[in-house]
């Protein structure tokens, strides 16, 4: 267990100086860092559990472009048996030059999962967004696209599938913030256009209270499902949020 959590705060420590280092681009254009990271620790007579969560985010804006970069990593163990170990990154674009409420959007992303039987996933497409409410504090947009993906996945215990497919990705979403309060919301429903029931399912929602400029507590719910595998996992996490927009 000493050697894991030297490790652990190795790599938090790194994220932390990262978050430094991005502060040093110049001021003609908004950047955005956040770090997320929560743990639970169990132990009982006769069993012993822990869950560790880690978000590191970073985002650019302009005036007609936004480029977001999101990587979450999930760790866990139940009675000395591996639970989770699961890592997502991906990287999304935004470009506002179709119309006042309309954009592109462009995704690249990769997933490993155990939780999910995911051994390798890469994703990549686009499509179009539409703003239903923009009033600045509040938006509600749902968006629609095309994405290839190659994955190597687990169907069973022992069956390994390597396969490659197209899918739809419709995706809702529901952004607020007060200033002190801020709701982040998204689902996501992407089928295969090639078999019938290949479907995933991804929600993703948090909650976030203001308490100092940098500093929030958050609450946040997450959801996978793949029906290929037959697996899914749910997420229900709280801790702190060190953020930074400059």
């Amino acid at each position: 267990m000493l050697p894991f959590v030297r490790k652990l705060l190795l790599g938090i420590t790194l994220l932390l100086n990262s978050l430094i280092c991005f502060s040093q681009y110049n001021d003609s254009t908004r950047y955005y860092t956040g770090l997320i990271s929560t743990g639970s620790y169990n132990k009982t007579d006769g069993s012993r559990s822990y869950l560790l969560t880690n978000k590191l985010n970073a985002g650019v804006r302009r005036k007609d472009v936004e480029l977001n970069f999101n990587n979450t990593w999930v760790y866990g163990a139940a009675d000395d048996a591996l639970t989770n170990n699961d890592f997502n990154s991906n990287f999304n674009c935004n470009l506002y030059k179709l119309a006042p409420h309309a954009y592109y959007w462009g995704l690249g992303a990769y997933t490993t999962s155990i939780s999910l039987k995911v051994n390798n996933q890469y994703q990549a497409g686009g499509g179009l967004a539409y703003n239903i409410i923009d009033r600045g504090k509040i938006k509600f947009n749902v968006s629609d696209g095309l994405i290839y993906e190659n994955s190597d996945i687990f169907t069973s215990d022992t069956i390994r599938d390597k396969y490659h497919t197209g899918r739809n990705s419709l995706r809702v979403q529901l952004k607020a913030d007060t200033g002190i309060f801020k709701l982040n919301a998204s689902a996501y429903l992407q089928n295969s256009l090639w078999t019938k029931n290949d479907v995933i399912v991804k929600v993703d929602a948090s909650l976030t209270v203001r308490i100092i400029k940098w500093l929030s507590v958050t609450m946040a719910y997450s959801y996978n499902r793949v029906s290929r595998t037959g697996r899914e996992n749910t997420l229900l996490t709280y801790g702190l949020t060190l953020e930074h927009y400059y």
